[in-house]
């Protein structure tokens, strides 16, 4: 039943996610009520998953990569729930409550389910792929403004504008496109890594944790994930984002290129 728990907590936990996407395009706090009582009541039911653990197998379950995630994902669910009561500082749940939802569905992937049919998993994978082919489109988008940003901003330091410099957008226009780019790669690559990691554990059980294409890919969120709280938290704009947009890219040109070249490898 501890399993029953936990994929309960992770269900509550999406609540904070979809909180969290939400508000990188409507950054208000209305929705932060609902989510984050979703997001206490899954600490709940997450710590009666543990302690059913831990009472079943006589020691505190910590003895593999998905126990171990998923007693990490509790502390900081409870830390961000105790800090929050202190001090009633919403914005670190743009992080955490992703951050959270998926170490706990990490956590949820140490017991397999049943098999799906071809249908359900062609159009997983179909989902998949779009989703995150979306995202990587956004963020090329927004390197490539964050490029001409750095470019119109280095000339107009040395006051020497181009011709052609004149007929880019005004510096503010491009950090507002850097910065809706980037949130809209980062919402659809949260949803394709989320799809992702489901249909590989669906696939291949446990085996997934060992597949380095879902290792990069996750390390891609997470340094995505890391970019974007800087943003919004930090207030970073205009060359900080600029730069932050031509990183994201270059670690997602880096996990695509392992992809296809550990796929290829893995095919000979």
């Amino acid at each position: 039943m501890s399993v029953l728990w936990l994929r309960t907590a992770a269900a509550l936990y999406s609540c904070g996610l979809l909180y969290a996407l939400i508000y990188l395009f409507r950054k208000n706090n209305l929705l932060f009520r609902p989510a984050l009582i979703a997001f206490g009541a899954g600490t709940v039911f997450h710590l009666v998953s543990i302690v059913e653990l831990w009472v079943d197998s006589g020691h505190l379950p910590l003895n593999n990569f998905c126990e171990t995630s998923s007693v990490c994902a509790f502390l900081i669910a409870v830390l961000f729930l105790v800090a929050y009561s202190q001090y009633q500082i919403a914005v670190f749940s743009v992080c955490l409550f992703p951050l959270v939802f998926f170490m706990t569905v990490i956590g949820a992937t140490e017991f397999p389910v049943e098999k799906w049919s071809a249908g359900a998993r062609n159009t997983w994978l179909i989902v998949h792929i779009s989703t995150v082919m979306i995202g990587y489109a956004a963020l090329f988008f927004s390197a490539v403004a964050a490029v001409y940003y750095l470019l119109q901003e280095r000339q107009l330091k040395q006051k020497n504008v181009m011709p052609a410099a004149n007929k880019l957008p005004p510096l503010g226009t491009l950090d507002r496109i850097i910065s809706q780019t980037m949130n809209t790669g980062f919402v659809f690559i949260t949803i394709g890594t989320v799809s992702g990691v489901i249909w590989a554990f669906i696939e291949n059980g446990t085996h997934w944790m060992s597949d380095p294409k879902i290792g990069f890919f996750l390390f891609t969120w997470a340094f995505y994930l890391a970019m974007i709280f800087l943003r919004v938290s930090a207030g970073w704009r205009g060359r900080r984002i600029a730069w932050l947009a031509v990183s994201v890219l270059g670690c997602s040109l880096i996990t695509w290129i392992t992809h296809v070249t550990l796929r290829s490898f893995w095919s000979q």
